[in-house]
């Protein structure tokens, strides 16, 4: 007897990756917590966050929009001040820096600078310069729309029974009075100035502290709210680095699926959900990214919920499966090649 002969199924490349149709490869995830279909849910993070709150509403489940947007504007108007994106009007959060930094602002640890950016005679928040297209009249209208979103954190975080923040990038732009911006200044908004605005890469200890962080702050609020974090699956559009672009992408990902992982082990009110894996791992070949191979499609959107929501459910029952003699294939020269053969046949 080894610990490997009662492995189930899943726990073998071969009968959990290799051999099933990647459509009915099954059993991903367990949850750690059970999320119910009435309980709120927060969403925050990249731009695949966003897809992951149309379809939370999609599956039945409760989509805590704690910043709804104003009566009288259309479908198209919303869409384009980004009311509805996330469960607040931060616009994207790539970083757990960024998402720190938003609730340290939310519930009074720290100051929000006063910067504000110009354009065309309106004026933007460096913070979330894409959030509201057309700018605003005055430096105290971006002050004003930014507290609205800050007391929407605070209602969000005080009710909800579960946030879901889907990690992006390592790399961000800090400001020299230590503020880290969600973009570049002078891509999407404002006048990049080499002087003040500096390029941070985060590391391992990095993402893992200002997460620890954003438990701390939030759990203070609401002891009883639980995270899933998620790994955005789309890859970087650019480095601002020396590496390819290819590798890059590949160290930001293992850095931000590590921690996620990391803190999953360490604490019972995180879990990790395996959204990158089910739309970039091997089985799926690409097969769920548009020709860019960046944009996730709508079938891999469904495939990554239909996941979620039946995880939530409870496992179905799979057969117990015989074990066959060993199969060596010639030229395998791996040694744990031979633990394939404890797995059910």
């Amino acid at each position: 007897m080894n610990p490997y002969e009662s492995q189930p199924a899943r726990a073998f490349w071969r009968t959990a990756v290799a051999e099933p149709e990647p459509a009915a490869i099954g059993g991903v995830w367990t949850p750690k917590f059970a999320i119910g279909q009435d309980d709120p849910v927060l969403t925050a993070g990249s731009c695949f966050a966003a897809r992951l709150g149309r379809g939370l509403i999609d599956h039945g489940m409760n989509f805590f929009d704690a910043e709804p947007p104003p009566p009288g504007l259309t479908r198209d108007e919303r869409r384009a001040r980004h009311f509805g994106e996330f469960s607040f009007r931060t616009g994207n959060i790539y970083t757990a820096a960024v998402l720190r930094q938003w609730l340290a602002w939310a519930f009074g640890h720290e100051k929000a600078p006063d910067t504000v950016w110009t354009g065309d005679g309106r004026c933007f928040d460096p913070y979330r310069p894409s959030v509201e297209p057309a700018g605003f009249a005055s430096a105290d209208d971006v002050f004003a729309a930014r507290e609205e979103t800050l007391a929407a954190i605070r209602r969000g975080v005080a009710r909800a029974r579960c946030l879901i923040f889907t990690l992006g990038l390592t790399e961000a732009w800090g400001d020299a009075d230590g503020t880290v911006y969600p973009s570049c200044p002078g891509t999407v908004r404002g006048t990049f100035d080499d002087t003040r605005h500096t390029l941070r890469t985060f590391t391992f200890a990095d993402v893992h502290r200002d997460l620890l962080d954003v438990f701390a702050l939030a759990r203070a609020v609401n002891p009883d709210l639980r995270f899933v974090l998620t790994v955005s699956p789309v890859p970087l559009t650019a480095t601002a680095g020396t590496q390819h672009a290819l590798v890059a992408n590949t160290h930001a990902k293992s850095v931000l699926r590590s921690v996620a992982g990391q803190l999953a082990h360490e604490h019972d009110h995180v879990d990790y959900f395996p959204a990158y894996e089910l739309i970039a791992g091997q089985p799926f070949r690409s097969g769920f990214y548009e020709p860019n191979l960046r944009e996730v499609t709508a079938e891999g959107v469904e495939f990554v919920m239909g996941h979620f929501t039946s995880a939530l459910r409870g496992p179905a029952t799979a057969p117990v499966q015989e074990r066959r003699a060993p199969r060596v294939k010639g030229g395998d020269v791996c040694d744990d090649a031979v633990l394939d053969y404890y797995g059910p046949r």
